[in-house]
C-alpha cells in the first residue's frame, strides 16, 4: 500500500467514528501515554511553518510527523485528516487578525465625519484579511472549503464583531449579514488574486517590480488596437506596482462602501415614502 493509499485510509477514520464539521471544532483532545505528549496546537503550528515555507503541496503527515519527532499514525489522535489540519491552520491565521469593535461615534447615512469612522473600521478589516492571505498564499487552495473553514471559531468571532459594527452603524441584521458578504468576498477574490500572482512569480524566481517594469512595454505595444485599454496603460498603471495593488485594492472596498451607503439611502427613503 502507498503512502497517500495508507494516509486516505486513515483520513477517512476519525477516532471518534464520526465525520463532518462537528468533529473538528468539538471534538475533545486526549493526550498519548506511549510518547512524549503534543497538543493540537503544537501540529498545526508546526503545520503553519511548514505550509509558509514550502507551500500547500509539501504538506503531508508523514513529513509533519517527522519534524514533530512523532510517527504520522500518532498525529491522527489529534487531527482527524489533512483536510481537518489546513482548516485548522487557517483558523490559526484568522486569530492573529484585530477584531473590529462597534464605533459609536457615526452611522451609514451620517453626514460629515470625512473619513467616516464606520468606513474606517471596516476598510481596516478588509485590509486584514487581505494582508492575511498574502502573507500565507497557501490559503487560496482552501478558503474556499465553506463548511471547514467558516465555522472556525477565529472566523465566527471576527463574523460577530463585523456584524456588531455594522449594526451598530445603523444597518439591520440581514442588511449587516448581506454588506459584510460583499466585503469578505471581494477582499478574498482580489487577494487570492494577488497572492496567486505572487506566488508565480516567486516559482519563477523573479522580483515583481522588475517583472512588470520589463513586461509593461509589451504590454503597451499590444494594446494599441485598443484605445481605451491603451490609454490606461500609458497613464493610469501605477509605476510602482506594490503600491498600485494597495490603491487598487483600497479603492474596490470603498466603491462597495459607497454602494452600501447609497442602499441604505435608498431603502430610507422608501421606508419613509411608505410611512
Amino acid at each position: 500500500m502507498s503512502t497517500s493509499d495508507e494516509e486516505g485510509r486513515m483520513a477517512a477514520k476519525p477516532e471518534d467514528g464520526t465525520s463532518g464539521i462537528p468533529t473538528l471544532w468539538t471534538r475533545p483532545q486526549r493526550p498519548r501515554r506511549d510518547q512524549p505528549a503534543l497538543s493540537r496546537e503544537q501540529i498545526v503550528t508546526a503545520a503553519l511553518t511548514l505550509l509558509d515555507s514550502d507551500g500547500i503541496e509539501a504538506l503531508s503527515m508523514r513529513k509533519l510527523g517527522a519534524r514533530l519527532n512523532a510517527g504520522a499514525t500518532s498525529l491522527y489522535t489529534y487531527v482527524a485528516n489533512k483536510d481537518e489540519l489546513l482548516a485548522l491552520a487557517v483558523d490559526q491565521v484568522f486569530a492573529e487578525l484585530p477584531l473590529p469593535e462597534p464605533t459609536g461615534a457615526d452611522r451609514i447615512g451620517d453626514a460629515g465625519g470625512d473619513p467616516k469612522v464606520w468606513r474606517t473600521a471596516i476598510e481596516e478589516v478588509a485590509e486584514g484579511v487581505r494582508a492575511a492571505i498574502l502573507c500565507h498564499p497557501w490559503m487560496v487552495s482552501v478558503i474556499g472549503d465553506v463548511g471547514m473553514v467558516y465555522f472556525g471559531p477565529s472566523w465566527m468571532r471576527l463574523s460577530e464583531a463585523f456584524l456588531a459594527l455594522l449594526e451598530d452603524s445603523g444597518l439591520d441584521l440581514v442588511d449587516a449579514n448581506e454588506a459584510m458578504g460583499v466585503v469578505i468576498g471581494y477582499t478574498i477574490g482580489a487577494a487570492t488574486v494577488e497572492a496567486a500572482w505572487l506566488s508565480a512569480l516567486a516559482k519563477r524566481g523573479r522580483e515583481e517590480q522588475e517583472w512588470m517594469d520589463q513586461l509593461l512595454p509589451a504590454v503597451i505595444e499590444a494594446t494599441k488596437d485598443h484605445p481605451r485599454l491603451h490609454r490606461l496603460y500609458t497613464t493610469q498603471v501605477d509605476q510602482e506596482i506594490e503600491a498600485g495593488r494597495d490603491s487598487s485594492f483600497l479603492s474596490g472596498v470603498r466603491l462597495i462602501l459607497d454602494g452600501i451607503e447609497a442602499a441604505w439611502a435608498a431603502r430610507s427613503t422608501d421606508r419613509e415614502g411608505r410611512a
